[in-house]
């Protein structure tokens, strides 16, 4: 079962950071249609990631994963309406569900280890931030977020690695690897059209 949770939820994710990094080098229909499918791929992961953390007592990762939907939703919706169309109800949904989990998820990690501090609670940190402000911004159209994705890649690589999930620890620095790949060819768009 283990084997068939990381062979799903690292295949999502791979796949959604292939699909996002190849999109930034394509023109805007593709490019659209390449985000749409790189966003439902990463949804469709997110119960066999939630499964695997939890069952190591990953409770900030977990909670960030699971609060995370909206993000992924809202970013499925902006690019469906290619960002004209704003939805305030929407954002501040997000922002309520992203706050709430990261909450939820510091809390509860902090009660079940008696405190902050372990190694895996750490690198937990660093996923939460780089999951949540790469998922943001990119879902606002801002090319920063890859660099939040790099911080999150690197942590969540170390901390699969240390519990053992070499599958997920080899996705995610072949993720990295995408994720670095469409940096680059986000600001050098930026750039050309600067």
């Amino acid at each position: 079962m283990d084997l068939l949770l990381q062979i799903w939820g690292g295949g999502c994710y791979l796949s959604n950071k292939a699909l996002f990094a190849i999109a930034e080098g394509r023109e805007a229909y593709w490019r659209k249609q390449l985000r749409i499918l790189g966003w439902l791929v990463y949804i469709i992961g997110v119960p066999a990631w939630v499964i695997i953390l939890v069952g190591h007592d990953n409770w900030i990762a977990a909670s960030i994963e699971a609060g995370g939907i909206p993000a992924m939703l809202l970013g499925l919706y902006n690019t469906i309406h290619d960002h004209q169309r704003q939805h305030r109800w929407f954002n501040h949904f997000v922002s309520f569900c992203t706050w709430g989990s990261l909450v939820f998820g510091v809390a509860f990690s902090v009660w079940d280890n008696g405190g902050l501090g372990s190694v895996s609670q750490i690198l937990e940190m660093g996923v939460m931030v780089g999951f949540l402000m790469g998922s943001y911004l990119l879902a606002r159209g801002n090319p920063v977020g890859w660099l939040m994705f790099m911080l999150m890649n690197l942590s969540m690589s170390t901390l699969m690695g240390l519990q053992d999930k070499y599958i997920l620890m080899i996705q995610q620095l072949v993720s990295l690897c995408f994720v670095i790949y469409g940096f680059r060819t986000a600001m050098r768009q930026r750039a050309s059209l600067a």
